[in-house]
């Protein structure tokens, strides 16, 4: 089966066809694949640290939490994904069970695609394939750059890098702007402080005017300043 594709377009000056980018939304909807729509409501898990690896999961809507426990009980926020990402993708590199849990933090949408079906994309649809390791490489850099945000800089700091990046400033994607209300407990797993200090570093960034409530969380582009700073 192939990927539902918008004819090419024309260019008038140089009557050259020009192919529109590949949408991977518009081949995940393509009739035929093996796939489903999954909804789930905020706080429900997705799947359980330990359980059968046998799909990869498309968000459409909403957000994920990606978290991991260790021997000890202790829990760490590994990633909080958004629309257009994937998760669950260990299964393609022999992963045999989950390693983390995948909650909803908001009501959220899913294609859940099987993991034959996938690998037979990636063989078979190269455009979805080069979109699909550009995606992982850019996380994987995205985990580098969070590890020497841990190393280096502050908890205020790096505060304002995962605000940011919840908001997805700085990629490809259109920034959003407002986010859903995350819970304080869940933002200071992922800086890596207590939740205190975020709430002390949350109210200061909203009387400086870099966030605002309202019926979300408003993130200003100003909030940059304290990322630079020195």
């Amino acid at each position: 089966m192939q990927a539902i594709r918008t004819a090419a377009k024309t260019n008038p000056k140089t009557k050259t066809a020009q192919k529109p980018a590949f949408d991977p939304q518009v081949f995940l909807d393509s009739a035929g694949l093996a796939r489903k729509v999954a909804e789930f409501r905020k706080k429900e898990t997705i799947f359980s640290q330990g359980d059968l690896a046998e799909d990869v999961l498309y968000i459409q809507k909403g957000g994920v939490r990606l978290s991991v426990v260790n021997e000890a009980g202790k829990e760490a926020v590994v990633a909080v994904l958004g629309p257009g990402d994937f998760f669950g993708e260990g299964c393609l590199a022999g992963q045999s069970i989950r390693i983390g849990t995948a909650t909803a933090i908001t009501p959220t949408t899913a294609l859940v695609i099987e993991k034959k079906e996938m690998i037979r994309a990636l063989h078979s649809e190269h455009a979805f394939s080069d979109r699909f390791i550009a995606y992982m490489l850019s996380r994987n850099i995205r985990i580098e750059e969070d590890l020497i945000d841990q190393l280096f800089n502050s908890s205020e700091k790096r505060l304002a890098r995962t605000l940011l990046l919840l908001a997805r400033y700085g990629t490809h994607d259109k920034p959003q702007g407002i986010l859903p209300k995350i819970p304080q407990e869940t933002l200071a797993e992922m800086v890596g402080t207590t939740r205190s200090r975020v709430n002390f570093f949350m109210n200061k960034f909203r009387k400086l005017g870099f966030i605002k409530y309202n019926g979300g969380l408003r993130i200003n582009t100003s909030l940059l300043s304290v990322v630079l700073h020195d």
